[in-house]
């Protein structure tokens, strides 16, 4: 098959990129080069903005596709767009969701596809609820081939922690350096983090995939850990251990309102994820990497380039001083 990727060097479509090239698809990477990071060997490149309907529209006028990918679609115009583009000429365009867009609080703990979405406390997963109505409207009334892919907390190149990780080496950073690091709420809830390599396994076995249109699927691990063991798993990879301060999320979010999102509406509410869905459309999809050895992992390939290291001393001293007032 021939397939675009919209985006293409991220997080979690680097891995999907590699893995559709892995099983003898064709694949395009459509962005505007400048992520800084090399594509794989045998990958197409398309140089060209998508938020320029006009260029992406010349880009790709001598290119036929059997499958679409926009790792990079967050508002409903985004989506409108790619209605636009691509209607009629291409039959199947995957849009990359969120698990956040799932309901909070649940009403039930076991996530499956069927669970509402909705998440009063995040712009970011409303505006994904948006853009899934608007797809689904226009497989409904037009027969656009969509299906829906909704990544829970997913990472290859990234830390996945609340605070002071993601693109920031910030967490270990002050691990090894010996200062407490915030855990939201007890520590005891629940959460399931994803390696990016297991989601591309059962992401690019939707690729093509005829009965998938029309459907929506949730791919994360298996593996459950609440956020104490998540954050043990981070000092080990950082080689030390540190006091963890136990902060309510409401609390923590007073500080700073970007984290009423984040928190309160995604990582403080227990995420048991049922994958049996995914797993009966791709058979013999399982994810292998457990998160204790997939953040070492990380953590090495971020040392590995010294440009890969981001420490912000802004958000070390924003989480000095948010302990600092929670123990007062």
């Amino acid at each position: 098959m021939n397939i675009l990727y919209i985006g293409g060097t991220g997080n979690i479509s680097m891995a999907c990129v590699k893995q559709s090239l892995a099983q003898g698809h064709e694949v395009y990477v459509l962005n505007r080069g400048k992520s800084g990071l090399e594509l794989p060997e045998g990958v197409h490149s398309i140089v060209a903005d998508i938020h320029n309907e006009e260029a992406v529209a010349a880009a790709i006028r001598d290119h036929r596709f059997d499958v679409v990918a926009n790792f990079i679609a967050f508002v409903p115009s985004d989506v409108e767009r790619d209605i636009r583009l691509f209607s009629g000429k291409i039959g199947q365009y995957l849009f990359i969701s969120s698990a956040s867009c799932y309901q909070k609080p649940l009403s039930h703990p076991i996530i499956t596809e069927s669970t509402p979405l909705a998440n009063p406390f995040w712009q970011y997963s409303r505006d994904k609820i948006a853009c899934e109505d608007l797809l689904m409207a226009a497989y409904r009334d037009g027969g656009f081939p969509i299906t829906i892919v909704r990544p829970s907390l997913t990472y290859e190149s990234v830390i996945p922690v609340a605070i002071g990780g993601w693109t920031e080496f910030t967490i270990i950073d002050r691990i090894r350096r010996g200062k407490p690091v915030i855990v939201h709420g007890d520590g005891s809830s629940i959460w399931t983090i994803t390696h990016s390599r297991d989601f591309a396994k059962g992401f690019v076995g939707l690729l093509g995939h005829q009965q998938a249109i029309g459907q929506a699927f949730h791919i994360t691990s298996d593996e459950l850990l609440t956020w104490n063991q998540i954050y043990e798993a981070v000092m080990a990879a950082a080689g030390a251990t540190v006091e963890m301060v136990h902060i309510p999320s409401d609390y923590i979010a007073s500080f700073d309102d970007d984290y009423t999102g984040s928190l309160l509406g995604d990582k403080a509410v227990s995420t048991i994820f049922d994958n049996s869905k995914i797993k009966r459309f791709v058979p013999g999809f399982v994810a292998t990497t457990p998160f204790k050895r997939g953040i070492e992992e990380t953590v090495a390939w971020l040392e590995a380039n010294p440009s890969r290291i981001h420490i912000s001393p802004e958000t070390d001293a924003w989480m000095d001083l948010v302990i600092a007032a929670y123990r007062r």
